[in-house]
């Protein structure tokens, strides 16, 4: 009996893979040319990532990030990161003083500063900064206190009413309730999650209207403070507080039940501190999560109805440009409990799920390579339609890439960033301690 001849794998035509020889953000950078004709007159170019913390993700933003900046003039690097450790990452990249490992265990939340690949960035753009005709911007965008402690935020702006409004005295409640559920890192969210909910609800109440006396107060003395301090100083601590109130409400409605609910707060301020970073700087690099630059929603439970992707979407058009990522094979977030006792990472499938847009790009082209979604033959169209389950981590996400994204990157093999020691050594005792128990493994 004759055997039936193998299918052959369904894969997108040549013409569609563009090669990335290189991920080496100190490569030569002319390979990277075809990307004039796709960023055009964005003002925003997201660089997506499927799962945080991966070294080839960490090396295509740098090298990217060093494209746009070099041959097309942005001046921001925005980063999922919070918005009020970051002006600490901004004053060091624009040659200012501090060690780079205080500050990148300070500045960036999240975890985002402790891997050698962020280092590297960071030291580039301090170096371009020394030297170029055009200084480039660090903003974190995120909720503060890597979304376990209103403490980074609030501090910030009871700094600034003690310098811009000397006779003013806040109310020490709304503090001590913020330290009763507030937590070093992300590894303590599951604990500060339920201390917040624990709270009597006159107290959360307390702490909200708190918040809201601090932010009319801050609107209403805008010119004595902008006399005491500078215009820039107290848009500053108004944005800061905005974010603090926004990770209030996102607690408020975790404690009720309410997750979309929750995320939406999330996407909805990310998207305006980018739009108020416009407000500053004429084009950005962004760095976040597929998830959140993606200009549609899915099924994921971590993936909110309304992304940042969307907002941005639909307040710049065509200058909004995203770019996902994929992979393949290797290792990658870990997302279950284990990951606070020291489970960092987690293998990949030895294969993405067949039919997935994961499945469709490692059968395309065997090394790193990107595709433009806009400028593809019917064929490729058609193809990638069909592809709608996209990895995110171990997740698969349900919607059609053509919709999500303008660009996808594929990086076939996904491995763990390398921690950057001295950074770690500045982190939280359970930082350091949950990553000596992933790496004795």
């Amino acid at each position: 009996m004759t055997a039936e001849p193998a299918t052959a794998p369904v894969r997108l035509s040549a013409g569609a893979v563009i090669p990335l020889p290189t991920l080496d953000p100190a490569a030569p950078l002319d390979d990277l040319a075809w990307l004039d004709r796709a960023i055009g007159n964005a003002r925003v170019v997201a660089i997506g990532e499927s799962a945080h913390y991966q070294h080839e993700s960490f090396l295509l933003r740098h090298r990217l990030c060093r494209y746009l900046v070099e041959r097309h003039g942005f001046g921001a690097y925005a980063v999922e990161s919070g918005f009020a450790e970051g002006w600490r990452v901004d004053d060091w990249v624009r040659d200012g003083a501090g060690r780079p490992d205080r500050v990148m265990a300070d500045g960036l939340t999240s975890l985002m500063g402790l891997w050698r690949p962020q280092r590297a960035h960071l030291e580039w753009l301090r170096q371009h900064n020394r030297t170029a005709d055009h200084p480039v911007g660090y903003y974190g965008i995120d909720l503060p206190g890597s979304m376990v402690s209103l403490l980074p935020g609030l501090d910030a702006v009871l700094a600034h009413f003690a310098v811009a409004e000397p006779g003013f005295t806040p109310d020490p409640a709304v503090r001590a309730t913020a330290a009763a559920f507030s937590a070093p890192s992300a590894f303590s969210a599951p604990e500060a999650t339920a201390a917040y909910r624990a709270l009597p609800q006159a107290s959360k109440d307390a702490l909200t209207a708190g918040l809201a006396d601090l932010a009319a107060r801050l609107g209403a003395r805008c010119l004595e403070h902008r006399r005491r301090t500078t215009a820039s100083a107290h848009e500053r601590a108004l944005r800061t507080l905005r974010s603090t109130v926004a990770l209030d409400a996102m607690l408020r409605e975790l404690a009720r039940g309410h997750h979309d609910d929750a995320l939406h707060h999330r996407e909805a301020m990310l998207a305006d501190t980018v739009e108020w970073i416009l407000g500053r700087e004429d084009r950005i690099v962004l760095a976040a999560h597929n998830g959140h630059v993606q200009r549609c929603p899915d099924n994921l439970p971590v993936v909110p109805p309304t992304t940042l992707g969307m907002h941005l979407g639909d307040q710049l058009g065509d200058a909004y440009l995203a770019v996902g990522t994929s992979s393949a094979t290797g290792r990658t977030l870990n997302t279950s409990a284990s990951f606070y006792s020291g489970t960092l990472f987690t293998d990949l499938e030895d294969a993405p799920r067949p039919g997935s847009l994961d499945a469709l790009l490692a059968a395309s082209h065997d090394g790193p390579f990107a595709t433009d979604l806009r400028r593809l033959p019917p064929t490729d169209i058609a193809t990638l339609r069909a592809a709608t389950a996209h990895r995110y981590g171990t997740f698969y996400a349900e919607h059609d890439p053509l919709d999500a994204f303008d660009l996808l990157v594929h990086l076939p093999h996904a491995t763990p960033a390398a921690p950057d020691t001295a950074a770690l050594a500045h982190a939280p005792g359970e930082v350091r301690d949950a990553f000596a128990r992933w790496r004795a493994h």
